[in-house]
């Protein structure tokens, strides 16, 4: 028996996004998807860096023992081409992305994970998420604060503890050897997709459409007709017996590109034209402006107030831009005992406080250590929700 891989790859980048920052790789041995993050000059770069590098993988030869080591060094060498670009290009700072990925050596499959994208195994009718988001709120669901129903639907849901590419240091990357056999059906997609259709359609769908082509675009179809907030990229690919292939074919033996990383990344949505698509347009665009006659004499009246308007506006500019910067940062500190993320500094001009708890974690002040503990009292400050929520973490793993 000589296993192979039928495969195939989709993305699309949705109804609301106006570019896709998603990338995807299909091969006979590999099968790999990344998110990328840090906004339209950024999320396509770093997915795109990260696929280009795993991709090299599909034209060598693997052993069972050397498939997971060149894994994890392509991995390091991506997160170190995205860091470098960011360090050359400060525009981009902030960039990462998410990586799941599945290189095949006989029938064996080693697989790296970081982020919130997933790989799904379909095998006797049983659908299971074979990764682990690394999310705050999973983070929440494994410590038993929050349940696996709630978090589906949790605001920060998207709010990732760890990605490739975010910081100048090596970053955990979860690491796996599988065992795969054939019959297996295996789905790797972004969140544009697990976001929005539930573990039941994406098992239904999975089991009723046998090509993975048409399944991979039926499982972009229903996050299209989901309203696709997000981009969406899904990865098919089906363990078969080469030899036992009735026509003698086998499966496709021609590396499939998709989303940023390919030549057509700037092609639309395929659900644009369709009722949701008419829908997300409608909800995200914005109310017209009342034309406005000006009248002939405005100046003649406004001139006496031009001065005295300008010099207020300029204090009060100077005042909302201090407050709109305060708004921008974030600390770790106390509420009623408890640890909590606050938004703002720890700061106060006469009674107006600049903060505001948003997350209380429920993790009380008494169970730190002592130097914890003052840290926490005195605030632990920094300059984004994601580095507050890797306090915290940091914080429960030495309580």
């Amino acid at each position: 028996m000589y296993l192979g891989i039928h495969f195939a790859a989709r993305s699309d980048v949705g109804l609301v996004r106006s570019n896709n920052q998603d990338s995807g790789f299909a091969g006979p041995h590999l099968l790999a998807v990344a998110d990328g993050m840090g906004g339209a000059a950024g999320g396509d770069i770093a997915s795109s860096i990260a696929i280009a590098r795993l991709a090299a993988l599909e034209g060598e030869s693997h052993g069972p023992d050397d498939a997971l080591d060149e894994l994890k060094s392509a991995i390091s060498e991506a997160h170190g081409q995205i860091v470098e670009r960011a360090r050359n290009d400060p525009e981009l700072s902030g960039l990462g992305t998410t990586v799941t990925a599945l290189l095949r050596s006989g029938s064996t499959l080693s697989m790296a994970h970081i982020g919130d994208s997933r790989a799904y195994l379909l095998r006797n009718g049983d659908l299971d998420q074979v990764t682990t988001d690394h999310s705050f709120v999973q983070h929440l669901v494994d410590t038993g604060r929050l349940s696996a129903a709630d978090a589906e639907h949790h605001p920060k849901r998207s709010m990732l503890l760890r990605v490739l590419g975010d910081i100048d240091a090596d970053v955990p990357v979860d690491i796996s050897v599988r065992e795969t056999r054939v019959g297996d059906r295996w789905m790797l997609c972004s969140d544009g997709l697990s976001g929005v259709v539930s573990k039941d359609t994406l098992r239904k769908t999975m089991m009723e459409v046998e090509d993975p082509a048409d399944c991979a675009d039926a499982l972009v179809g229903l996050a299209l007709a989901a309203g696709a907030p997000d981009n969406v990229t899904c990865i098919i690919g089906d363990m078969v017996d080469i030899d036992a292939s009735p026509d003698g074919l086998g499966p496709p033996t021609a590396s499939q590109v998709v989303g940023s990383a390919a030549r057509d990344r700037r092609r639309p949505s395929a659900g644009g034209d369709s009722p949701a698509g008419k829908a997300a347009r409608l909800a995200t665009r914005d109310e017209p402006e009342d034309d406005e006659e000006p009248s002939r004499n405005l100046w003649q009246r406004i001139r006496p107030w031009v001065l005295p308007i300008a010099a207020l506006l300029v204090l009060g500019g100077a005042a909302w831009g201090g407050y709109a910067w305060s708004q921008q940062q974030y600390y770790v500190g106390e509420q009623d005992g408890f640890v909590a993320i606050y938004q703002g500094v720890p700061e106060k001009i006469a009674t107006v406080s600049l903060s505001h708890p948003v997350e209380q974690t429920g993790l009380p002040v008494d169970d730190l250590a002592p130097y914890q503990r003052e840290r926490v009292t005195d605030a632990i400050r920094v300059t984004s929700l994601d580095q507050a929520a890797a306090v915290v973490a940091s914080l429960e793993a030495g309580s």
